[in-house]
């Protein structure tokens, strides 16, 4: 039985592998550029949204690719699914523009997987993995240890996130206050400053589930 997470990474994998990002191989085909955003396969009340038929159809058609060739990078999904693997990105793609969807999940297919044993625990197909590159989190996150990311999961005051600003900055913190002016955020490491960043300036916040040490 095919799985919602194998369709939408196949329509992933095929906009990879002829150039596009997933909103340029919407746009090629006719569509919206936002169809295939990450943000639009969930509905407002949580159920999976599915590409239509006649979506598959003017992307395959725009790419050329048959029915077949969807067919095997379906098949091919379904053998990482089995691995439970997920990307895996580095502070400097996080902070690179263009990098990320509206919703804090990372676009296209150009960084590196890894397995994540825990990946059925928390039932979430938008989890990612993060890699610490620097100091400036200590001494509670250390360079080479890996935040595993939910950007579907709404923050929640104490909670540890990971936030994108307009101007580039990706920083781990703790959210501290949210309201609809502004978010307040405690730094992890004591030599640098705690942050109030207005919401006009904040490209998403996503939450730290989990990390390996």
């Amino acid at each position: 039985m095919l799985t919602h997470e194998q369709i939408w990474r196949a329509i992933d994998r095929l906009a990879t592998l002829f150039g596009y990002s997933p909103s340029g191989l919407a746009k090629q085909s006719g569509l919206d550029p936002t169809s295939f955003n990450k943000s639009k396969r969930i509905s407002p009340d949580g159920k999976p949204r599915w590409p239509s038929t006649e979506s598959i159809s003017r992307i395959l058609n725009a790419t050329g690719a048959t029915m077949s060739d969807f067919l095997s990078l379906v098949e091919d999904v379904e053998a990482q699914t089995k691995n439970k693997s997920i990307p895996l990105v580095g502070f400097a793609q996080a902070g690179a523009k263009g990098f990320f969807d509206e919703q804090g999940y990372p676009e296209g297919d150009s960084w590196d997987e890894i397995n994540f044993p825990e990946y059925d625990k928390y039932n979430d197909d938008m989890l990612y993995a993060l890699e610490i590159s620097d100091d400036s989190m200590e001494p509670l996150y250390r360079e080479g240890d890996v935040l595993i990311i939910s950007p579907k999961s709404t923050p929640r005051i104490g909670d540890r996130v990971i936030v994108k600003t307009t101007g580039g900055e990706i920083m781990a913190k703790e959210l501290v206050k949210q309201n609809a002016s502004r978010i307040e955020i405690k730094s992890l490491n004591p030599e640098h400053d705690d942050r109030k960043i207005p919401q006009n300036e904040v490209v998403w916040i996503a939450r730290i589930l989990w990390v390996s040490q």
